[in-house]
């Protein structure tokens, strides 16, 4: 009689942990849905889009009764090294990018003048201009043009938003374009969904000189080891 007791408990925890689990997929399924179209990050919203109708396809196959012998299979340690591998891309690329476009946005922004990255800038900046784009801030009603939001930093210099937060998390600049007051990310990025685009960049950082200098310092411990006779 006990033993029939203990079974009936042991499936009942085993049922609800199934239950917690399939609730916390769905969840994870079709919350970042929401965010996703709700910020309008249309990227994101193709892949999930592939992945879930790749994934559909191979649930379906994998519960069809009798199970048929063409059913997709995958091998975890397959799924392990594919994911790692965009893991990998990912993150390389991402730093090779960050560091041109970090080149190029100081270059943009000296030949537009009201940057210099040493030094005045060599323009005179009106409180109609942003200083990283050179386009005025704001556009009259007869001209054409795009309207976007601003920033004011507390240096009181006002820049189109989608500026200046380039410059910040792109350009890795965390001053003025203008006069070089040190920018508060904290403050800029005061929404916690905003604040993985910092978090990603300072990754991006890390993994540079993690790719860059772990060669040179395992080369040169190895010399040392060489010189030493140490095996």
């Amino acid at each position: 009689m006990a033993a029939v007791v203990e079974v009936e408990v042991g499936g009942g925890a085993a049922g609800e942990r199934e239950l917690d689990e399939m609730v916390t997929l769905f969840q994870m399924w079709v919350v970042p849905l929401y965010f996703t179209v709700k910020l309008h990050w249309w990227r994101f919203l193709v892949i999930w889009i592939l992945f879930s109708a790749v994934t559909a396809f191979v649930t379906f196959r994998a519960t069809r009764k009798p199970l048929v012998q063409t059913t997709p299979r995958i091998k975890p340690e397959d799924a392990m090294d594919f994911g790692i591998s965009l893991l990998f891309y990912g993150l390389y690329y991402g730093v090779l990018e960050r560091d041109f476009a970090e080149m190029c946005a100081d270059y943009m922004a000296s030949t537009i003048g009201f940057y210099s990255e040493s030094g005045m800038p060599t323009k005179h900046l009106s409180d109609s201009v942003c200083a990283v784009c050179g386009q005025q801030i704001f556009v009259d009603v007869s001209e054409e043009g795009i309207i976007e939001n601003t920033y004011r930093l507390s240096c009181n210099h006002v820049f189109h938003e989608f500026c200046i937060r380039g410059w910040c998390i792109v350009g890795k600049k965390q001053t003025c374009p203008y006069c070089k007051e040190k920018v508060d990310l904290k403050r800029m990025f005061s929404n916690p969904w905003e604040r993985p685009h910092v978090m990603y960049g300072q990754l991006l950082d890390w993994l540079r000189y993690l790719v860059a200098w772990q060669p040179v310092i395992i080369g040169v411990v190895q010399g040392i080891n060489y010189i030493l006779g140490l095996e």
